[in-house]
């Protein structure tokens, strides 16, 4: 233990030391010199007709965030995965409570989402849920220098925050906002369900109907705009989510896994390989092998279906999938019940 603590400290000052170092050199940095600034620029009005004059102004306000490159950073030694760690995080009284209260409170929204997207009201809310604490924990990170610290100051993913960057100044423009009124995440993400600009522009939606599109202040918004999300990359309607599966004791899950997040093992592979469902039998589509692993605890196996993989497309990550699933079922199961 004190092995494992000396060498979590020294991680820490290295990356103190960096991040120190990167403050020094940017305290006074101007991104409109970036060189990789100057070319979104002309990629701005270039391809959108964008004023570079004004691009060039609003990024000048731009600053540098180190706290941004330190929370984006894989961490240095790897913590073991733990399912029932993560589990613990949301699946709480806290979530719980708010979710039973939301759902009270936007009773008529969730049920119109339900019938207009067919998502179930119960995942729409374990989403807001577990992304914000139904709005409460937004994110405080001016997004315009999140994004242009990401975009300029993190080469490993720059591209993709230069893109979402682009997204911004495309959005702001839509919405009539001055890109510097944007507050969310340390990587970029708005409101109650953390879309990323590109998100938001594609799937939100104008839920309450006041003739603006606020995922920041409208729970409504973000209830419809959610069920949209999920409906745009193919939710099911009622289709199936996750069921638990039991392994022969002789069973190898490891090639099953490998295959991968998107359903393609059949009910033939999977009996042959020893893997049978818990209760009944296999519906007949295609489903992903699960593995919930937990370090000094037996792991859990789960077969994931069409609208588990579907889950994966707002975090590809099968724990945030599962953690949704377990939130969502146990919200659904408040929703029925007497309140006191």
């Amino acid at each position: 233990m004190k092995s494992t603590t000396r060498t979590q400290s020294s991680a820490l000052l290295r990356l103190f030391a960096l991040l120190s170092m990167l403050c020094f050199q940017h305290a006074h940095a101007d991104y409109t010199q970036h060189a990789q600034a100057r070319e979104f620029i002309t990629g701005m009005s270039t391809r959108h007709g964008f004023d570079p004059e004004k691009i060039r102004a609003t990024l000048a306000q731009a600053r540098f965030e180190p706290r941004v490159l330190a929370l984006i950073q894989p961490p240095a030694t790897p913590a073991a995965r733990s399912w029932q760690r993560y589990r613990a995080q949301f699946l709480d009284r806290t979530r719980i409570d708010g979710g039973r209260d939301f759902q009270i409170r936007h009773a008529a929204a969730l049920r119109r989402a339900e019938q207009e997207y067919g998502v179930p009201a119960e995942i729409i809310v374990a989403i807001i849920g577990i992304e914000t604490l139904y709005g409460r924990n937004t994110g405080s990170y001016g997004t315009l220098s999140a994004l242009a610290t990401l975009a300029f100051d993190y080469p490993p993913r720059a591209e993709l925050f230069r893109r979402e960057l682009e997204e911004l100044f495309l959005l702001a423009r839509e919405q009539g906002r001055d890109p510097t009124s944007y507050t969310g995440s340390y990587a970029g993400a708005l409101g109650y369900p953390q879309f990323l600009p590109s998100s938001l522009r594609r799937h939100a939606v104008d839920f309450d109907g006041n003739g603006t599109i606020d995922l920041e202040h409208s729970a409504v918004d973000a209830i419809g705009s959610v069920a949209r999300y999920l409906h745009d990359y193919g939710w099911k309607s009622a289709g199936l989510i996750a069921t638990r599966a039991r392994l022969a004791p002789d069973a190898d899950p490891a090639p099953l896994i490998a295959v991968g997040i998107e359903p393609r093992l059949m009910p033939a592979r999977l009996r042959e390989a020893g893997i049978s469902m818990v209760n009944g039998d296999f519906p007949g589509e295609p489903v992903t092998l699960v593995d919930l692993e937990t370090p000094d605890a037996a792991t859990e196996y789960w077969f994931g279906y069409h609208n588990f993989y579907i889950i994966t497309r707002y975090n590809k990550s099968s724990f945030y999938a599962m953690a949704v699933f377990e939130l969502a079922q146990v919200l659904g199961a408040e929703a029925s019940r007497p309140r006191q």
